[in-house]
């Protein structure tokens, strides 16, 4: 019995088995656990977020502190600085913004009827079999629902606003607070590891920290870019509502190879609605902008920091989307991308380990 317990293809076996049972077991409680979820969801998450900032904006304080800024006036001047950039951006920006959602606001029934002119120019071609026609006309009706049932979930959550609200004015002072005691809370917390396992929990944290450091700083740092780079190249064919459609493309960048296709989709959906032309140069400038980012952007700032296969990203992708939506989305990655560093850590441990 022991042989097998040495063999590595017998252990994996039991791991594996191991993890399948927790699933099924994860499976028959799951109307439970999403109702403790939604509840300690609505709880920590301003938590969440602070902690997200704070391990953001944590190496810049770092730097501060060692030029001799106490850690409280460092976080200070972070967030002052902050702040004066953002009121500066939302000043200038916040009147383009308005104006671009008035003229979208005023020029949407001009933009409906062109598209149905289009929707009608196809069903009357007659080169087209019905089943094709059925099909799209299916397509649209379904796609009309979707929006309508998007709209009034919207609007009949727009009670929660007041807890949005709450949680936008909460967190920075929490990760303030994190912030200015980030090297306490990480020496408690080590603290409650015990002493023979400290040195490996340490070693953990590195790899940890070293995974996801520099690739959630400087996806941030790209999608800011590529908002820009979308909105000059937008404004340079004259694509109406340039500013809205790139900030669609930046937001949506966060999310890897599934995203540049979200983002891209609404500017496309009205170019097309526009002309034959400027659907052509919207979509000639999406595949530039991604062009410079997967061989040029991405690789300088953020790096190939993960070492994550890119299948292994898309069912990454796939597990978030089905579990959290745009969030999970979102998170998948960097949440894989941890899973993977404890898991190989605690495969080396019990798996590998040394015979003395």
């Amino acid at each position: 019995m022991e042989r097998f317990w040495k063999n590595k293809w017998f252990v994996g076996l039991v791991y594996l088995l191991l993890v399948l049972a927790s699933l099924y077991m994860l499976l028959k409680i799951k109307p439970i656990m999403f109702s403790v979820f939604t509840f300690i969801k609505a709880i920590l998450t301003p938590f969440f977020i602070a902690v997200i900032i704070s391990y953001i904006l944590n190496p810049i304080v770092n730097i501060l502190n060692q030029r001799k800024v106490p850690r409280t006036i460092a976080v200070l001047l972070i967030y002052s600085v902050f702040l004066s950039s953002l009121t500066v951006i939302i000043m200038n920006m916040t009147p383009m913004f308005v104006s671009q959602i008035a003229e979208l606001n005023e020029h949407m029934p001009q933009m409906a009827m062109r598209a149905q002119s289009i929707v009608d120019g196809f069903n009357q071609n007659q080169l087209l079999p019905d089943s094709v026609r059925n099909g799209f006309n299916h397509s649209l009706t379904k796609l009309e629902n979707s929006i309508s049932m998007a709209i009034s979930n919207y609007m009949n959550q727009i009670g929660n606003t007041i807890n949005m609200l709450f949680i936008a004015f909460i967190v920075p002072f929490v990760a303030f607070y994190i912030l200015k005691d980030f090297q306490i809370i990480e020496k408690t917390a080590l603290a409650i590891v015990p002493r023979e396992h400290r040195k490996r929990t340490i070693k953990l944290l590195i790899d940890i920290d070293t995974a996801l450091g520099n690739y959630i700083r400087g996806q941030l740092l790209v999608c800011v870019i590529i908002g820009v780079l979308a909105y000059l190249g937008y404004w340079l064919i004259g694509m109406p509502y340039a500013l809205l459609l790139a900030s669609v493309v930046a937001v949506f960048n966060i999310i890897p190879y599934l995203g540049p296709f979200f983002g891209a989709a609404p500017a496309i959906i009205m170019a097309s609605t526009i002309s034959l032309k400027m659907l052509l140069f919207v979509a000639l400038v999406n595949l530039a902008v991604q062009i410079l980012e997967g061989n040029v952007i991405s690789p300088q700032v953020v790096g190939r920091t993960l070492h994550m296969h890119p299948l292994f990203i898309i069912f990454a992708l796939l597990v978030g989307g089905e579990v959290a939506g745009i969030v999970g989305l979102i998170l998948a990655v960097p949440f894989f991308a941890v899973m993977k560093v404890i898991i190989q850590h605690v495969f080396l441990h019990y798996v590998h380990k040394p015979t003395t």
